[in-house]
């Protein structure tokens, strides 16, 4: 009785740490000067504010009061396409990394108003060359880079390291360029 009593507790314990998701854990630092910039979205979670977007760019500038402006790009349907661009701004809401920051959009085009969510960088090339941005929730991830093209070995890595940190890799979408 006292083993099927143990098993049962194990088997439980098991199954209840199967649907648990850990923290979400970010990089150690984050030199902003060093992030702002422009970058190229080589892949992401398909979301409404994004449907038939190609193309895709982020631009990121520091304003006279320390939040970044944020300004995004893709074309409709090819690259060729309509060009719609969403502006924002960013500020960082873990000062002790600067890993974690919280973004706020105005999509009027979307008639959606205000859009505002957490912008977590979760992996950042040495030099600054790569990043992966995800949320918390795991529902939105992005993986950015400063040239339009990836190398694949880096982009492998990057989408195990998301597979790792909890996140359902099968939803990554390549962007075209």
């Amino acid at each position: 009785m006292r083993t099927l009593f143990l098993t049962i507790t194990l088997l439980s314990s098991m199954m209840a740490y199967a649907g648990h998701v850990p923290e979400l854990e970010t990089v150690e630092k984050v030199d902003i000067n060093r992030y702002i910039g422009k970058w190229y979205e080589i892949a992401r979670f398909d979301q409404k504010f994004q449907k038939n977007c190609t193309a895709v760019t982020a631009n990121y500038s520091i304003k006279k009061n320390g939040n970044l402006k944020v300004v995004n790009t893709c074309r409709k349907g090819n690259p060729n396409g309509k060009l719609k661009v969403a502006k924002g701004v960013a500020r960082v809401s873990d000062k002790v990394t600067n890993a974690k920051l919280k973004v706020q959009f105005f999509l009027r085009f979307l008639n959606i108003g205000f859009l505002s969510g957490n912008y977590w960088i979760l992996a950042l090339g040495e030099n600054y060359e790569y990043a992966m941005v995800g949320d918390p929730t795991r529902k939105f991830l992005w993986i950015l880079n400063r040239e339009s093209e990836m190398d694949e070995r880096v982009y492998l890595e990057l989408v195990q390291k998301a597979e790792t940190l909890g996140f359902d890799t099968t939803k990554l979408q390549r962007t075209v360029h």
